[in-house]
C-alpha cells in the first residue's frame, strides 16, 4: 500500500520540471522516509538526486518500500494540470499510479508503471570536493543567462575570499564576481584557487529548480564534477552532479 497527500504541489512539480529537462524516465523509490529518485541522463553527463521527505506531505503511508518506474514527461503533464489550491493524492492501485487533484472538483489520472532497467550510477556521495560556495539562487540563474550570451560553457572559480563565473566567446566575455561579505554569497570555502569548466546547456536546465530555494550550494574541484544542491528544510532536497568540460586552453 502507498498513499501520499500533498497540499503544496510545487514541492513535487518544480524539482521534477528541472529533472525532466535531463531525464525522461526513472525509478522512484517509495520508502518510509519519503519519495526519492536517483537517475542519470543517457549521455551519463549528469545525475539527478531528488528526495521529497515524508514530512513534506499532509499524509504519507507506505507499508513496505517499493520501486516504481515512471515516465517523467507524462507525470509532469499531469502535475501541470493542477491549479494553485488543488490537493494532490498519489496512490498505487493495480500496478498503476493513480493521481487525484481535488478542490471544488475531483479529477483523476492514471499512469502506467514502467519496467525500467537503470544503468549503474557511480556513487555520488563518495565524490570529494575541494571548494564550496552557497549563493543566492537568482544570482546563479542570472550568471548562467549572462554566460549563455557569449559562450556554451562557463568556468566556475573559487578562492578563499571570492566566487566567480566566467564565460568567453571569440570576441565577447561575461563575468559574475561575488566577494566575501556580499549578501548574495552566503558561504565560500576554498584553500586555494579552484577552477573548472561546465556545459551551459545542462546548467540552464538544472537552474529551473531555483524557485524552490532561496540559495543553492555549489561544490566542485579542479577540472572535477560539480554538485548543485537546492534544499527546502524538512521537505525536500534536489542535487545534480555535472561532469566538467575539459578542453585545451
Amino acid at each position: 500500500m502507498f498513499r501520499a497527500v500533498l497540499s503544496d504541489i510545487d514541492l513535487l512539480k518544480t524539482p521534477l520540471v528541472a529533472v525532466g529537462e535531463i531525464i525522461d524516465e526513472g525509478v522512484f523509490k517509495l520508502g518510509k522516509d519519503g519519495i526519492s529518485l536517483l537517475a542519470a541522463d543517457r549521455a551519463m553527463v549528469a545525475v539527478a538526486d531528488l528526495k521529497i521527505l515524508a514530512s513534506a506531505f499532509e499524509e504519507y503511508e507506505v507499508k513496505e518500500e517499493k520501486e516504481i518506474g515512471l515516465n517523467i514527461t507524462n507525470l509532469l503533464s499531469v502535475l501541470k494540470r493542477a491549479k494553485a489550491k488543488d490537493k494532490l493524492t498519489l496512490e498505487l492501485k493495480d500496478s498503476k499510479l493513480e493521481i487525484s487533484l481535488q478542490n471544488s472538483s475531483k479529477r483523476k489520472f492514471v499512469l502506467p508503471l514502467l519496467d525500467i532497467t537503470q544503468e549503474e550510477i557511480p556513487p555520488i556521495d563518495q565524490l570529494e570536493f575541494t571548494s564550496k560556495a552557497e549563493i543566492n539562487s537568482e544570482v546563479l540563474e542570472s550568471g548562467i543567462e549572462d554566460a549563455e550570451v557569449v559562450s556554451d560553457s562557463v568556468v566556475f572559480e573559487a578562492s578563499p575570499n571570492k566566487f566567480s563565473m566566467k564565460a568567453e566567446g571569440d570576441i565577447s566575455s561575461a563575468e559574475l564576481e561575488l566577494e566575501k561579505g556580499n549578501e548574495a554569497l552566503l558561504e565560500i570555502k576554498a584553500k586555494e584557487e579552484i577552477r573548472a569548466r561546465y556545459p551551459l546547456d545542462y546548467l540552464k536546465k538544472m537552474v529551473k529548480a531555483a524557485s524552490i530555494a532561496d540559495s543553492v550550494i555549489l561544490e566542485w574541484g579542479q577540472d572535477y564534477p560539480m554538485k548543485l544542491t537546492f534544499k527546502v528544510m524538512d521537505k525536500l532536497s534536489l542535487s545534480f552532479v555535472l561532469a566538467p568540460r575539459v578542453q585545451e586552453e
